[in-house]
């Protein structure tokens, strides 16, 4: 699909158009979107993570705000956190990490928008990710999430309509 850069959408597009087309629609094309309670709580959430900065705990170096980009996909937007796991043969893996107000959803939403950033992390890095994590901040929970291929495949799909549409 490589899309040229001034096309390319934000990665949380994704998340809103696997969740509702109307939602992502009104969002990303009519730049309709009301603040209420409970996506304030969400945003101060995201602002607390990007502002705490880098930090190492033994073989975990953890990095915030990390600028995300993929021209395949055409996507571009911003990881939460990426951990950088120490390989064995001491290379770093990156396992990003959303952070999300709520509670797990049935759908899988939340897990394509993780998944486009580990698609955009491959390409910027030249690694591959098998894995990363959605945390729940309704329920202080973290659930691991492996990208499959049947995954993989659904965040390209969701990338190529939610581009169709916008």
């Amino acid at each position: 699909m490589d899309e040229p850069i001034d096309n390319l959408l934000m990665i949380s597009a994704l998340q809103h158009y696997a969740f509702c087309p109307r939602q992502c629609a009104l969002i990303h094309v009519e730049q309709i979107w009301q603040e209420s309670g409970r996506t304030a709580e969400g945003r101060i959430m995201h602002e607390r993570v990007h502002d705490e900065g880098s930090e190492s705990r033994g073989n975990i170096r953890i990095e915030r705000g990390v600028a995300l980009r993929t021209l395949r996909l055409g996507l571009i937007g911003k990881a939460d956190v990426v951990e950088f796991h120490r390989q064995a043969d001491g290379s770093w893996l990156p396992f990003p990490v959303e952070y999300k107000r709520g509670k797990p959803k049935v759908d899988d939403c939340d897990k394509i928008q993780l998944c486009a950033q580990a698609i955009c992390l491959e390409e910027m890095l030249g690694v591959k990710i098998p894995a990363g994590a959605l945390f729940y901040g309704q329920t202080r929970h973290r659930l691991d999430v492996v990208f499959n291929e049947d995954l993989r495949r659904e965040t390209e799909e969701t990338a190529r309509q939610a581009h169709e549409l916008i």
